[in-house]
C-alpha cells in the first residue's frame, strides 16, 4: 500500500497523467482515518477516483498550488481538522506556540482563515476549475456567523472564499454524489440538490419546503435578529425534520440544503474498514519528524458518530448532528486486531468512543422515524421519558476487545456522559468502567455547579454530578481500587458572573478539590453559547444572559476556580471585594494545604 500522490513523481510512478481530484489541506498529511483530508481522499479512491494531496502549501507561493497540475474534476479545500483560527489563537487571542497537526508541532505552516486563503490562491491560478470546500472550518462557517477574532458577524465562508460548493457535516455521502455528477459531465453550477451542501444562487423561486432567514445586513446590525436566525438554524440540523435554509445577501442567496442522512452501520463499517498506513507521510519521517496529533489517535478507535448530549458550547449538533450511529462489533474488533500487529503497539487501546463514548444507539425509537425533536433535548434539563439508556451493546463490545490476544487494557478517554449512565437502570456499565477501563483517573465534565451557568450550558445539575461521583467512589472502594475523578471546569461561560465563580470556588474548597486545568469559555463558530456571548440572548428562550467580556473580569473568574494558587491571590481578593464577599478572604486565601487527590 502507498501514500496518496503528493508530487508529480508520485503521479508518474502510478501512471497518472492527470488526477481526478486534488485535496488542499491545512494539516500535515497523516494517512489515518481520524484526519479528514485522508479519510475523504481514500473514500474517493475507493470509489474509483485518483486523488492527490497538497498538505500545508505555502500560501505565499503559487508554485505550491500548481505542483500537481490541474485536476480533471475539482479541487477539494479544507482548513484542516480544526478551525484555523482556533488552531492559531488562544481564547486570549494570543498566538499559540505549537500546532499539533504540523510536523514536530511547528507553528505558522498554515495561514489565518486557511480555507479562504487557499481557495483564493487556487482561483488566481485556475479560473474555471471547480473548488469544493469542506471540513470543520467550512461547515461551522457555512452561513453568516459571529467571528470572535474580528468581533463581528462575517458572511458565509462560501462567499468570502472563491469556492463553488460547500460540503458540511461528515462528507462521505456528499462527495461521492458530487464526484459522480462531475464525472458524468454535469457542471459544478448545476449541482444544487444534494443534501448536506451549501451553494450560492441569484434565483430561489423554484425551491420548496424552505425557511427564509433574516438577511445578512439585518443580522449584522441587530443582535436580536442574529439570535433568531441562529435559533432557526439550530432547529434545522436533523436530516428528517430540517428544511432548506435561505440566507439573503442583497441579490445573492446562500442556500443550505437539508442535512444528509447519517451513514448506516454498514456504511460506517465501509468507511472505517478502508486501509490506511496509519502514520505521517514519509516526507516528514525521512527528516526524523512526526505529527503530534497522530499520537492521541493512532491506537484509538472511533466507534460512533453523532451526539444527543447537545451541550450549548459544543458545535457537534451543527457538524455531526444529534442522531447517533455506530459501527458493528466486527468492524471495530478487526481494527483492533490490525492495531495489535503494529510494532509500536504496547497492548493499550487508548480509547473506544466517539463524541460521547457511551452513546452507541439513538436516544429513542421515535428518533429513527421522526428525527430528533427540534425544540426539545434528550438529556436536558432532565432525561426525556422516552430516552433509552442502555449500555448493553457497549459493554459487549468492550468485553470482546479486552479478549483480543495482545490487548492488555482498553481505556475510555473520549468522555462519559454521566447523566446517561445514571439514567440506565442497570449499574453494570459503571462497574465495568471502574474495573477495566480507567487509567487511574476518570475525566468527566461537570463544567460548573451554579444552576444558572449549567442552565446556560445545557448541562445536568450539580446533584446529578454528585450522585455519579458517589457511586463511582463506592465501586472503587468495593473493588479495592485507588482511582479518582478529574472534573473538567469552565470559567466565564455566558451566565457566569463573579457570584457564580465564587459559588464554584466555595464548592471546590468545601470538597477539597484543586483543579490543575481550567478551560476559559472560547466562543467558537456555530454554538449556542457563542450566540449568547455575542448577543447576550439565549436564542432558545429569548432571555437575556449575563456575559463576562472584560478580560480582567474573566481573569478573576478563572483565578477563583484556582483560588489556592499563590499567583492568583491578588485577583481572588479583588474579586471577593468587588462581589462584597470580604468574609470569604480568610477561607479562600489563607487555606491550609490539603490533598490534591480528586
Amino acid at each position: 500500500m502507498e501514500f496518496l500522490p503528493v508530487s508529480k513523481e508520485d503521479m508518474t510512478a502510478r501512471n497518472i497523467r492527470q488526477l481526478d481530484f486534488i485535496m488542499i489541506t491545512g494539516d500535515a498529511y497523516v494517512d489515518h482515518v481520524s484526519f479528514g483530508a485522508a479519510l475523504i481522499s481514500r473514500w474517493l479512491e475507493k470509489h474509483g477516483y485518483s486523488v492527490g494531496i497538497i498538505p500545508q502549501p505555502d500560501w505565499r507561493k503559487a508554485d505550491d498550488f500548481t505542483k500537481l497540475g490541474a485536476p480533471l474534476l475539482a479541487f477539494l479545500v479544507t482548513g484542516g481538522n480544526i478551525d484555523s483560527m482556533v488552531n492559531h489563537y488562544s481564547v486570549a487571542k494570543k498566538r499559540r506556540k505549537t500546532d499539533a497537526y504540523s510536523p514536530n508541532g511547528e507553528p505558522g505552516l498554515r495561514p489565518d482563515r486557511a480555507l479562504i486563503v487557499y481557495s483564493k490562491k487556487l482561483r488566481e491560478q485556475y479560473k474555471n476549475i471547480p473548488i469544493i470546500a469542506g471540513g470543520l472550518e467550512a461547515g461551522l462557517r457555512r452561513l453568516a456567523h459571529y467571528d470572535y477574532w474580528s468581533d463581528k458577524v462575517r458572511r458565509s465562508i462560501l462567499l468570502d472564499s472563491d469556492c463553488d460548493l460547500l460540503v458540511y457535516g461528515m462528507g462521505e455521502r456528499q462527495i461521492a454524489e458530487i464526484a459522480k455528477r462531475l464525472k458524468n459531465g454535469e457542471s459544478i453550477g448545476a449541482i444544487s440538490g444534494v443534501p448536506g451542501i451549501v451553494y450560492k444562487t441569484r434565483d430561489v423561486s423554484g425551491l420548496t419546503d424552505v425557511l427564509l432567514l433574516p438577511d445578512y445586513k439585518t443580522i449584522s446590525a441587530n443582535k436580536a435578529a442574529y439570535a433568531e436566525s441562529f435559533r432557526i438554524q439550530y432547529q434545522n440540523t436533523d436530516a428528517i425534520t430540517a428544511k432548506t435554509l435561505i440566507e439573503p445577501y442583497g441579490n445573492i442567496y446562500v442556500v443550505q440544503n437539508k442535512p444528509t442522512k447519517a451513514l448506516s452501520r454498514s456504511e460506517m463499517d465501509s468507511v472505517y474498514g478502508m486501509k490506511f498506513l496509519n502514520r505521517p507521510h514519509e516526507m516528514y519521517t525521512r527528516k526524523g519528524k512526526t505529527v503530534p496529533a497522530i499520537e492521541e489517535v493512532k491506537f484509538s478507535v472511533t466507534s460512533s458518530r453523532g451526539c444527543f448530549g447537545a451541550c450549548n458550547f459544543c458545535a457537534l449538533t451543527f457538524h455531526q448532528g444529534r442522531t447517533v450511529t455506530s459501527r458493528s462489533h466486527k468492524s471495530i474488533i478487526e481494527e483492533v486486531r490490525r492495531m495489535t500487529l503494529d510494532p509500536d503497539f504496547k497492548g493499550y487501546v487508548h480509547d473506544v468512543g466517539g463524541p460521547t463514548a457511551n452513546f452507541r444507539i439513538p436516544s429513542c425509537k421515535d428518533q429513527i422515524k421522526r428525527g430528533v425533536c427540534p425544540a426539545k433535548r434528550c438529556l436536558f434539563p432532565k432525561p426525556c421519558a422516552k430516552l433509552e439508556a442502555d449500555h448493553s451493546d457497549y459493554i459487549k463490545l468492550l468485553t470482546a476487545l479486552r479478549q483480543i490476544p495482545g490487548v492488555k487494557k482498553v481505556f475510555i478517554r473520549s468522555g462519559i456522559r454521566y447523566d446517561y449512565v445514571l439514567a440506565d437502570k442497570k449499574t453494570d456499565f459503571l462497574e465495568q468502567l471502574a474495573l477495566h477501563h480507567v487509567s487511574g483517573q476518570l475525566k468527566i465534565a461537570p463544567e460548573h455547579i451554579s444552576p444558572e451557568v449549567l442552565r446556560c450550558m445545557g448541562k445536568p445539575c450539580k446533584e446529578t454530578y454528585e450522585k455519579f461521583v458517589s457511586q463511582y467512589y463506592e465501586l472503587n472502594k468495593r473493588f479495592n481500587k485507588e482511582q479518582y475523578i478529574v472534573p473538567y471546569l469552565m470559567s466565564s461561560h455566558p451566565g457566569s458572573a463573579l457570584k457564580s465563580a465564587i459559588e464554584l470556588a466555595l464548592y471546590l474548597h468545601g470538597n477539597k478539590l484543586r483543579p490543575e486545568q481550567v478551560q476559559d469559555f472560547y466562543p467558537t463558530p456555530s454554538t449556542i453559547s457563542t450566540c449568547m456571548y455575542y448577543t447576550g440572548i439565549n436564542p432558545e428562550t429569548g432571555e437575556r444572559v449575563y456575559v463576562a467580556k472584560n478580560p480582567h473580569e474573566k481573569a478573576m473568574q478563572r483565578a477563583l476556580i484556582q483560588y489556592y494558587l499563590p499567583q492568583n491571590r491578588a485577583l481572588v481578593i479583588e474579586a471577593l471585594k468587588k462581589a462584597g464577599r470580604m468574609d470569604l478572604i480568610v477561607k479562600l486565601c489563607h487555606n491550609k494545604k490539603f490533598s490534591s487527590k480528586i
